[in-house]
């Protein structure tokens, strides 16, 4: 299989065709090797218009959606970013194309050691993989630019707010764990204030941990 002509395809006819717009994010969908990132058996669906399964019992996300998420965060070069759900490591992957540091945190130890591997591996020096509870951020290295969370809650949990810089956006889907949810976008206008917008419906995994769906 070519798969950098069916990188490039996926790019023109699954993200540019659908508005994403976003230079940088253009160029990093371009060049990640997606391939790197989904287990052998799927290699042959590696650039399909959808999601697929990895290991644990997960998915690696739509590539349009990881584009839509990136580009609604505003990551730019510069930022400093939190990942909430790191998965295979693909979309912390294309944020460490864009941005100067990136943290992301997986609570399932064996993706965890499998995407910090394929980080190592394929030189993404300034992408670290935290095995922990995405739910609680990361607060030694608050605050971030831009925080995007793969997983889906009842609520923006406040301790996510209160890591988000003064400027900065978070990605988030909001709704019921058996249901089509709704990816919204916050930003941080000041200290205490926050503004909030829908961006699309979506359906992701459920957001696991102390301020997810366990606890508040």
């Amino acid at each position: 299989m070519d798969f950098a002509a069916a990188r490039a395809a996926m790019v023109e006819r699954q993200i540019v065709a659908r508005g994403i717009a976003d230079p940088h994010v253009l160029a990093a969908m371009g060049e990640v090797a997606r391939e790197a990132f989904v287990p052998p058996a799927q290699l042959a669906r590696t650039y399909e218009d959808g999601p697929l399964p990895i290991e644990a019992g997960q998915t690696i996300s739509q590539p349009y959606i990881v584009a839509l998420m990136v580009e609604a965060a505003g990551v730019a070069p510069g930022a400093t970013v939190l990942e909430i759900g790191a998965g295979s490591g693909y979309a912390a992957a294309i944020l460490g194309r864009i941005a100067s540091r990136v943290v992301a945190i997986e609570r399932h130890a064996e993706l965890a050691e499998l995407a910090a591997a394929r980080m190592r591996r394929l030189g993404y020096g300034n992408v670290e993989i935290v095995h922990g509870d995405g739910s609680a951020g990361w607060p030694d290295e608050a605050p971030f630019d831009a925080i995007l969370a793969a997983a889906s809650g009842s609520h923006v949990p406040q301790v996510l707010l209160d890591q988000l810089r003064v400027g900065g956006q978070l990605v988030m889907p909001i709704g019921g764990t058996h249901e089509i949810q709704d990816l919204v976008r916050v930003t941080r206008v000041d200290t205490d204030a926050f503004e909030r917008e829908s961006l699309c419906p979506v359906r992701f995994v459920p957001l696991i941990g102390a301020a997810g769906w366990t606890g508040k």
